[in-house]
């Protein structure tokens, strides 16, 4: 986590002092339970509500000495507490606390992803709906294929974002639970009702089974989540990239009053956003493998998960909230140069219509193969000499023997390339 790319919400879920609230919240809930279970005298329990607090300065103080947060932050408590402190922490071991106080984090973090996440569909739908039939000429491998619209294209990510909505939940479901169960899983000396007790007041649900820890594989699910939402908005600003170079010109991310887009070149306005989106999308794959690695630990554990999560799952959650939020700012704001877009269309003179003269001429000539060889001698010999394909029909003998004025016309209306957008439509959004 860095400030750049981190937005104020979730640093805060992130920080120190949320995590040794929660981290203390926990503890305050486990005593409640031991003293429902007689464990407790109920003047300790309240002594313990009244004064349990800690002082961060003072846990960093001491984690210096002892080389352990959990041992450091019980005592800074203890210090407040005084001789009642006896009775916290009692029967459990370190990942009872990091592990159920990780899952009420992330509970919370989950919010704010799948609201944003939320939030972004909106924005694409919106904009989807607005250009519906805004034409713009279609590529495969780079190069000009057939027309489709601007409203295509953004109902294509929708259905995909829609798709990692349903991942996102599922994944969140994974890491939202708790285990209170002891050293190596058994509940030797805690009883499973407190770890009942504790996951209902928080809102987790218990694991089934654990052994010092949850298992890791839940974290690897969920990470590997977040990397392909990343993914996913990496795809679309990598093509609002490609439609904003300057030679294509259809699309253009927001660009606000006074931004500079060169130091040296006063005329650039580049897709730093977009290209912001790649890079951290690159970064938060990487933290999935990370994840994937933390699963095989030594029997019922070992640390060497712990050190990268400390990072990785702050950084990914964090910079996939960042990418969503500014990548909405980036659709919402999106500039679409619906001129720009039919000059691309008619910029080879027609021969992005080559399939629909194949159809035509299936039909007249013995073969397909024979129509094939005629329409793409044309075709390239349109771009060859840099002439207009209608042109070339119109000068093509072939042509003008099986195909009238009127049929060659209508092979380069773009409105029969998109009179199925409605149906689409109707399919994704309902409308």
């Amino acid at each position: 986590m860095i400030p750049r790319y981190t937005l104020p919400e979730m640093a805060e879920l992130w920080s120190d002092e949320t995590k040794f609230r929660t981290w203390l919240k926990i503890e305050v809930a486990v005593c409640e339970a031991q003293q429902r279970r007689g464990m407790i005298p109920k003047k300790a329990l309240d002594n313990i509500r009244k004064k349990a607090d800690f002082n961060l300065e003072e846990i960093a103080e001491i984690e210096r000495e002892v080389h352990h947060d959990v041992i450091a932050f019980l005592t800074s408590v203890s210090n407040h507490v005084g001789e009642d402190s006896k009775y916290i922490h009692v029967g459990m071991t370190s990942s009872d606390i990091l592990d159920i106080s990780l899952g009420v984090i992330l509970k919370d973090v989950n919010k704010l992803l799948v609201a944003s996440l939320k939030k972004l569909m909106t924005a694409v739908r919106r904009k989807a709906l607005k250009h519906r039939y805004t034409p713009i000429l279609g590529r495969t491998h780079g190069v000009s294929a057939e027309p489709t619209t601007v409203g295509l294209k953004l109902a294509l990510w929708y259905t995909e974002l829609e798709r990692n909505l349903e991942r996102l939940q599922y994944a969140c479901k994974q890491v939202e639970v708790g285990k209170i169960s002891g050293a190596v899983g058994t509940y030797a000396h805690i009883d499973p009702s407190v770890e009942r007790y504790v996951c209902k007041k928080l809102k987790l649900e218990p694991a089934k089974i654990s052994s010092q820890i949850i298992q890791r594989d839940r974290h690897a699910c969920y990470v590997a989540t977040l990397a392909v939402i990343a993914s996913s908005i990496e795809k679309f600003a990598t093509v609002i990239r490609s439609l904003q170079r300057t030679e294509v010109g259809e699309l253009e991310e927001p660009f606000s009053k006074g931004q500079k887009g060169s130091s040296a070149m006063p005329h650039k306005k580049n897709p730093i956003i977009c290209e912001r989106m790649c890079g951290l999308a690159r970064l938060i794959r990487g933290y999935s493998i990370t994840a994937m690695e933390n699963v095989a630990l030594w029997d019922e554990r070992d640390i060497s998960h712990s050190s990268n999560e400390r990072m990785i799952l702050p950084s990914a959650t964090s910079l996939l909230y960042y990418m969503m939020v500014k990548f909405n700012q980036v659709v919402s704001g999106l500039n679409v140069n619906s001129d720009r877009m039919l000059d691309n269309i008619f910029e080879s003179g027609g021969i992005i219509a080559s399939q629909r003269l194949l159809l035509y001429l299936t039909e007249k000539l013995p073969s397909r193969e024979e129509a094939y060889e005629v329409v793409q001698r044309l075709a390239m010999m349109s771009s060859k000499q840099n002439k207009p394909f209608f042109d070339v029909i119109l000068e093509d003998p072939v042509i003008l023997r099986y195909l009238s004025q009127e049929e060659i016309e209508s092979i380069f209306d773009v409105g029969y390339y998109i009179r199925n957008v409605d149906r689409i439509f109707k399919r994704v959004f309902g409308k």
